[in-house]
């Protein structure tokens, strides 16, 4: 492998080229759903390719092929730097990216047990199990339990004396219980909805979860929601499970601070950003426990690897100081325009993707509070518990959530359960109204494995790690 992306370096740089790299992937991946005591799917993959991305005159071109042999490498190799050569034509601004970068490395995830050494029947006991446990409450409709592993191995190198290689691990699991009535559906999922928890981390993910033993509980209330009354509209205090607070970060911190954003380059489906660059450094994003950092290194986190698609070295970047903007996500293009080095962000789906900003391990940090506490001390208000819905503008301004569950808070105790639970908010004024966060026992990092970003669009694998927090003065419900 060495010889071939030495191959393409080299001529590259021949034809003209003030920068290339090349990546090669080799992605194995296997996908188990169980419903309703069936094997519903079960599919394992294979992919692999590589991609070459050249720099010429300031402008990107960029090429990929599924076939790996010297030929291919130069026909590939060609094409990607005519393209730069034609885009430079028209480019408006050369890119620029900073200081060279020379490493040498590798990387694996620590894992305790490889999944794709657990047996299949391993594998299935478990998804079944969890499946006829939530079948064994009454009014159950539909039962789903699933499970995800991929390995991948990427090699990077590039021109500028980089070459390193990586194996990635990653692993997902949940179940999901499903009850209809006449007139309503209600969905209860767990450890969290959209395919549970994922992380960079072994088959011991999955072991840790539990599913069986928290089978019942799930689907008993999913059954509860059917009778459980409405939330009803108006300002209360609330307070976010973590899950649901990561999910918050994801959608109203980690996107804006996508720096390809908020210079529009990139506005599809999550559109641009209101951080501008004129509030780095000055802007009041929220209170004073709105720590939130970006870090590739967490153990065990969704976002974690050795180095980013473009050779920087995975890292922790500080983005909200005491609720003050102090940083973005960026790669080594659009960090150079705000004169700061890359945050090691750039990552593509895969081999025949072209790299850009993504989330890492997008976090809050701890405070010194507890669940339990934050409820005794709420007078009136609302606990909600696991993502169900969400919508935010096109600038990650305005939004509103919803949860498949959720429970009154009366005189520092937590009441009966609502449903339909939802609430929504100004990004800056709901971040402002945080008050407490559970501290570091209640920290979790959840994974999130289908962050969508780009046209063509790639799937994204991102972490949030965060505890339960508190927000006075929020919205609830519907309001007519």
């Amino acid at each position: 492998m060495e010889d071939l992306t030495a191959e393409a370096l080299n001529l590259a740089q021949a034809q003209g080229a003030q920068y290339a790299d090349i990546r090669t992937l080799e992605r194995h991946s296997e996908s188990i759903a169980v419903k309703n005591g069936n094997v519903e799917a079960m599919a394992l993959s294979d992919d692999e390719g590589f991609g070459v991305r050249v720099l010429v005159d300031g402008a990107w071109g960029f090429a990929s092929s599924s076939r790996f042999n010297k030929s291919e490498v130069d026909r590939v190799t060609a094409l990607a730097t005519q393209i730069a050569r034609a885009s430079a034509r028209t480019v408006q601004k050369k890119v620029q990216l900073g200081e060279p970068i020379a490493v040498k490395g590798s990387y694996r995830t620590p894992i305790e047990r490889d999944p794709f050494e657990v047996s299949l029947e391993d594998k299935l006991k478990v998804l079944l199990t969890a499946d006829e446990n939530m079948r064994r409450v009454k009014g159950v409709m539909v039962a789903q339990s699933t499970y995800d592993a991929i390995k991948t191995h990427k090699i990077f190198a590039s021109t500028e004396g980089s070459y390193i290689e990586q194996d990635i691990y990653e692993i997902g699991a949940g179940i999901e219980a499903t009850v209809v009535s006449e007139n309503d559906v209600q969905v209860r999922s767990y450890p969290n909805s959209a395919g549970g928890q994922w992380g960079t981390q072994g088959y011991e993910l999955v072991t840790g979860l539990d599913l069986p033993g928290h089978a019942e509980q799930t689907a008993t209330e999913a059954v509860q929601l059917l009778t459980a009354k409405q939330c009803p509209p108006g300002r209360t205090t609330i307070i976010l499970c973590s899950s649901q607070l990561a999910l918050q970060i994801h959608e109203s911190c980690g996107h804006p601070i996508e720096l390809d954003r908020v210079f529009g380059q990139e506005a599809a489906f999550a559109g641009t950003s209101f951080l501008t660059t004129e509030k780095l450094g000055n802007f009041r994003y929220g209170s004073d426990l709105v720590n939130i950092f970006a870090d590739a290194t967490v153990p065990g986190g969704l976002g974690t690897f050795g180095w980013d698609d473009e050779g920087v070295p995975a890292q922790r970047v500080q983005i909200m100081d005491h609720g003050i903007l102090v940083g973005y996500l960026t790669n080594r293009e659009t960090a150079s325009e705000i004169g700061r080095s890359s945050g090691g962000t750039a990552r593509a789906y895969s081999w025949n993707h072209i790299p850009m900003i993504r989330m890492t391990n997008i976090s809050i940090e701890p405070g010194d509070s507890n669940l339990e506490q934050m409820i005794a001390e709420t007078e009136d208000g609302i606990y909600f518990g696991t993502n169900r819905s969400w919508s935010i503008d096109d600038k990650r301004y305005n939004f509103q959530f919803g949860t498949e569950a959720a429970w009154e808070i009366k005189n520092g105790k937590l009441g009966q359960m609502l449903k339909n639970a939802t609430y929504t908010g100004i990004t800056p004024q709901f971040w402002g109204s945080l008050d407490a966060l559970g501290d570091r026992s209640e920290w979790i990092c959840w994974g999130l494995p289908n962050c969508g970003k780009g046209q063509p669009m790639q799937v994204g694998h991102v972490g949030h790690g965060a505890p339960a927090g508190r927000f006075r003065n929020v919205e609830v419900g519907i309001v007519k």
